[in-house]
């Protein structure tokens, strides 16, 4: 299952570390672009609500899962094809839409195939292996923008998106070739709001803290758009869109690097305590950002560092939430479990992504990320505060 995400990130990867340059290669707004990302991970986390809790009800996750890839992976070709935004919304509402399908019974599969005591390396090794595809997707797309030709200034983007077709459907064949589920029994009773309140409280607790967190954790393409923004005064448009993709292949190597060796930390220590402080390192990120802005910083170097704090904090955010999750949830509810988190966090990125590009837009940038680094603040401080033993 790494090596089937670590394909599946090379595909969509690819895209998202150039759309902040086709955007404004088409002239869009960085409010449109905050809009799509949220739009698209609140879809994503509504059907993960669905879909976990029906996973859950059919006893079937591996099927589901494959629908999911074959969406993710070949939606976000279309946008190869846009001329303006609501193609791009289009595309990404589809993609997201089976990458909503797919990741709660993704991470139930892989709790299921995990002893307690290792569950924590079990997430890590995944994150590890699907965020090298992240790695990897951003370098292509750069060097892909390097030396395709460019008879006009969104032509080699477009090229781009149409090429990512290829890793996506090699991350649907090698699921289909290489995953074993483990049978489940089927549960036809279960009906959806009786699987939502059967859920521990102690799980409950947890992601009164996640939601928190989620209100300011901005989608990292914004990110990307920042660097880029930053760094076209002193570069040109074309220049700084390539090197903000590198910048997010450097973040992306470090959520890869941070990944096993947090979920191995957390075999052995209080996972609870290790999340706040992911999610502490997440609202430096946020002042961080602001900082930049207001210094208007162009070193390089800087903004290498800045990327990288941001990859780590994520190897502390994404594996911990789900073996979290695998301590406080029985495995019959599991897919509910993955489902509800994955909501919650899907709410949160609308939200934070929205009020990012909403206050850069019309207040300023540095209005943004303040907000979002306030807010996550907060959500460290409740994570902190809340016992989430079962």
């Amino acid at each position: 299952m790494a090596f089937t995400s670590l394909c599946a990130d090379v595909s969509y990867e690819m895209v998202l570390a150039v759309l902040p340059g086709f955007a404004a290669a088409i002239g869009m707004a960085a409010s449109a672009l905050g809009w799509i990302e949220g739009a698209a991970d609140a879809l994503a986390s509504f059907v993960k609500l669905g879909a976990g809790w029906y996973s859950d009800r059919v006893g079937r996750r591996k099927p589901i899962v494959t629908i999911g890839y074959v969406l993710s992976g070949t939606a976000l070709s279309a946008i190869a094809a846009a001329a303006a935004w609501p193609l791009i919304l289009a595309a990404r509402l589809v993609a997201w839409f089976g990458k909503g399908i797919r990741g709660p019974l993704r991470d139930a599969m892989l709790s299921d195939s995990a002893a307690p005591e290792s569950r924590g390396k079990v997430f890590g090794l995944h994150r590890a292996g699907d965020t090298t595809g992240a790695v990897l997707g951003p370098l292509l797309g750069v060097w892909l923008l390097s030396v395709l030709p460019r008879p006009s200034p969104p032509a080699p983007y477009r090229s781009i998106f149409l090429i990512s077709l290829i890793p996506g459907l090699l991350a649907v064949a090698s699921l289909v070739v290489l995953v074993r589920e483990r049978p489940r029994a089927p549960n036809p009773e279960l009906r959806f709001w009786g699987s939502m309140r059967g859920l521990p409280r102690s799980f409950l607790r947890l992601l009164r803290g996640v939601g928190v967190f989620g209100l300011g954790d901005f989608s990292h393409t914004l990110l990307v758009l920042a660097a880029a923004r930053l760094l076209a005064p002193a570069h040109g448009d074309a220049r700084a869109a390539q090197v903000a993709a590198l910048l997010y292949a450097i973040h992306n190597g470090a959520y890869a690097a941070a990944a096993f060796p947090v979920g191995a930390l957390a075999d052995r220590m209080e996972k609870r305590t290790l999340l706040a402080a992911g999610y502490t390192m997440g609202a430096a990120t946020g002042f961080a950002v602001a900082a930049c802005f207001a210094a208007s910083v162009t070193s390089l170097p800087l903004l290498a560092l800045l990327f990288a704090w941001a990859g780590v904090y994520l190897g502390f955010e994404k594996p911990l939430e789900a073996a979290l999750t695998a301590d406080l949830v029985p495995r019959e509810s599991r897919g509910a479990a993955y489902g509800l988190l994955g909501s919650v966090n899907g709410v949160g990125d609308l939200v934070a992504s929205g009020l990012v590009g909403m206050l850069w837009t019309y207040v300023s940038p540095e209005a943004g990320f303040c907000a979002a680094g306030g807010l996550m603040l907060c959500g460290a401080g409740v994570v902190l505060a809340g016992p989430v033993s079962r």
